[in-house]
């Protein structure tokens, strides 16, 4: 083990998915065989991530990025996390990395820097039993995926995606995550998403970067001119309807502790770079579950008592559709299907500029 490849690792481990490209995790090289990976969260400015769970879902999904990046080298990445002393907003993770003859290339590895995200609308062709076979046997023990493909419950899941983005956009505190997370006029962005890997069209996404000025013009558009209608229908109704199938990653038990959301994202990443050896195309819908999640542990997240009043709504909606006692346990929702890959897209800071230099990262 030498320090060269342990950069190699380190870059291809980068490109783990985070929410809104975040990269929640700094690292910081010991030696050259020693990493410790510093795990972060944007519960201090971001809607979806109130507790910390969806950024450490993404260190999750990163440490196993890490892990499967190491077996082409022949390498045995051992890891352990130290104890938190009750900050669980900084998480601190000790890799070894040792060479080892019996480590064999892991197949999903080969999809890591093409995983992506994609918004547009798939192919509806079912998919073939291999394809399905191959997702769920990516998963680890006591995960569980769930499809939902007929053309009923594809438009059932539409519809949710539909009802739930009405919050979502009619959100302030959803409206200032927003804001700060777009790329506009970008087809790649380095920490953020850029407009043209959004999913809209060119109208919606001129008219989107005009009201995201101010939280003033939103207001008008919803009020006056249905303005949530048109980005609902391009982000997720039709895209929710056009695809081959959506599915959900049921755990073992309901995510309600650091460890719980750090096996949730390793399970997350193993069937998303899955999908991708299947020739699949995928996106997140992961609104649904952080919200029906805030309501279920009865956190307020809008000081708008319309706003809760949607979510509770919505929440209602995504037990009846999952069924109560599955739907605390669910940690992904995704939708699938054969498509061109996206042209746009959001890359990564380099291994460089993720170096842990004493602070966390600032957004």
């Amino acid at each position: 083990m030498n320090r060269e490849t342990l950069v190699r690792i380190l870059d291809l481990a980068r490109w783990a998915p985070s929410g809104d490209n975040t990269q929640p995790w700094r690292f910081e090289i010991v030696s050259d065989g020693r990493v410790v990976v510093h795990g972060f969260d944007t519960r201090d400015w971001c809607v979806y991530d109130l507790d910390g769970r969806a950024s450490q879902m993404a260190v999750g999904a990163l440490l196993e990025t890490l892990r499967l990046a190491a077996t082409l080298f022949g390498i045995r990445a051992d890891g352990r996390r130290w104890p938190d002393d009750g900050d669980e907003s900084h998480l601190r993770f000790v890799l070894d990395l040792t060479d080892d003859p019996a480590i064999v290339p892991d197949p999903l590895a080969a999809a890591i820097e093409t995983r992506c995200v994609h918004r547009r609308a798939l192919s509806t062709r079912p998919l073939e039993p291999e394809q399905r076979n191959r997702l769920e046997h990516a998963l680890p023990s006591g995960y569980s995926l769930r499809w939902f493909a007929s053309p009923a419950d594809r438009w059932r899941v539409a519809r949710l995606m539909f009802a739930n983005a009405k919050t979502r956009l009619t959100c302030r505190e959803a409206f200032e995550v927003h804001k700060s997370v777009i790329d506009w006029t970008a087809s790649f962005s380095k920490q953020r998403i850029p407009e043209r890997a959004l999913g809209v069209g060119p109208v919606t996404a001129r008219l989107m970067r005009w009201a995201m000025k101010d939280w003033r013009r939103v207001e008008f558009l919803n009020r006056y001119l249905m303005g949530t209608w048109l980005p609902r229908l391009q982000l997720d109704l039709l895209p929710g309807w056009r695809c081959a199938a959506h599915f959900v990653i049921v755990a073992p038990a309901p995510p309600v502790t650091v460890d719980n959301a750090l096996a949730a994202g390793r399970a997350m990443q193993r069937v998303w770079l899955a999908a991708g050896l299947s020739g699949l195309q995928l996106q997140p819908e992961m609104t649904p579950i952080i919200f029906s999640r805030y309501v279920r542990e009865r956190r307020r997240f809008s000081a708008s008592v319309r706003t809760m009043t949607m979510a509770q709504s919505s929440a209602r909606r995504f037990d009846r559709l999952f069924g109560e006692q599955q739907a605390s346990r669910i940690v992904f929702l995704a939708r699938c299907g054969i498509g061109e890959p996206s042209v746009a897209r959001s890359i990564r800071l380099s291994v460089d500029e993720l170096a842990w230099r004493g602070q966390a990262p600032q957004w």
